[in-house]
């Protein structure tokens, strides 16, 4: 039998315990070590998903791999050390704080052929699985992320929340936009001055195609969808729901005592290709990268687009601003 993956997790809070539940729970991880400043809560976590706990990564050894879900500003210089000992990487999104920062760790990476990953976590959702087996041409794109406000995430949305769907947008639309307009509001009283509570981005595509990405932390009820329009159909994602929907548009006729006007829409409700839980799907993505069945490149690729979005997003808004 192959040996576990050692797996040190840095960061022990709501993010951090699921994915501790996730690695102890996988057939070839083992939670080697937490990895908390704080010794209070990390030792709570680390007994209580059976691994020891250190104050700093340079305090862990005997450790094949690293995930970090520590807050988001301290991301670069975490990863920096973890790319230091050459140990591989998955670092929740998103990657950095800022693109430059973002890009550093992706060259990092590159340089030494380090195994790095970002925990762009709905690319494993069920529904947007089964949405993307079943694109043709989407032409146009409609993405809604609305979540109530939570306190404890200090950071603004388009980083939080926007740069999911806009990874999947350009995973959907087959490439990264040609042009982004943005918008942004600053709503909450309790937010950071800096930190957005709802950002907007319109994409648009070098083949046409274009895409709303909607984010906010201002509504009263989660909101989680995709709607996505080809030629010849509507594919609708409910990402809480994990339901996929297809629509097809009949063309209307008149009957035959010329009094009405018959037109219907045919609905599919096709299965979704797997059941498994993202975390979990993303941990076996991220195992496969370490033992070396993945091409470390094709991973690395794939990091950057949705932070370009986002950083494209901040830069149409402080231009606006200007002007």
């Amino acid at each position: 039998m192959t040996a576990r993956i050692r797996i040190a997790l840095v960061g022990s809070g709501t993010m951090g315990s699921l994915h501790a539940r996730v690695v102890v729970g996988h057939d070839r991880t083992r939670l080697a070590a937490v990895i908390d400043p704080d010794r209070t809560i990390g030792q709570a976590t680390a007994q209580r998903f059976g691994a020891t706990w250190a104050a700093a990564l340079e305090d862990v050894r005997n450790i094949d791999a690293v995930i970090v879900a520590a807050a988001t500003q301290h991301h670069h210089a975490i990863g920096q050390r973890v790319l230091e000992h050459r140990l591989p990487l998955l670092m929740e999104k998103p990657l950095a704080d800022t693109l430059a920062d973002a890009e550093d760790l992706v060259a990092r990476s590159r340089r030494d052929d380090v195994p790095l990953m970002c925990g762009l976590l709905e690319r494993y959702n069920p529904g947007i699985l089964t949405a993307m087996s079943l694109l043709r041409t989407p032409l146009q794109i409609t993405a809604q992320r609305h979540s109530p406000y939570v306190a404890r995430i200090r950071t603004g949305v388009a980083s939080d929340l926007l740069i999911h769907d806009a990874d999947i947008v350009v995973r959907m639309m087959g490439g990264e936009p040609s042009h982004v307009v943005g918008s942004m509001g600053y709503l909450h009283p309790d937010s950071e001055p800096t930190a957005e509570d709802v950002a907007e981005a319109l994409l648009t595509f070098p083949g046409g195609g274009v895409a709303n990405v909607s984010a906010s932390r201002m509504s009263q009820r989660k909101v989680r969808g995709f709607v996505i329009h080809e030629i010849d159909r509507l594919i609708e994602v409910d990402m809480l729901r994990n339901a996929v929907t297809l629509y097809r548009h009949v063309l209307g006729e008149n009957t035959e005592d010329g009094l009405s006007y018959k037109q219907q829409t045919i609905i599919e409700i096709p299965q979704l290709v797997t059941s498994r839980e993202p975390l979990a799907a993303q941990l076996d993505r991220f195992v496969d990268l370490v033992d070396g069945s993945v091409d470390l490149e094709e991973e690395r690729s794939t990091i950057l687009p949705g932070h370009r979005v986002v950083e494209a997003v901040r830069q149409s808004v402080a231009q606006t601003a200007v002007s």
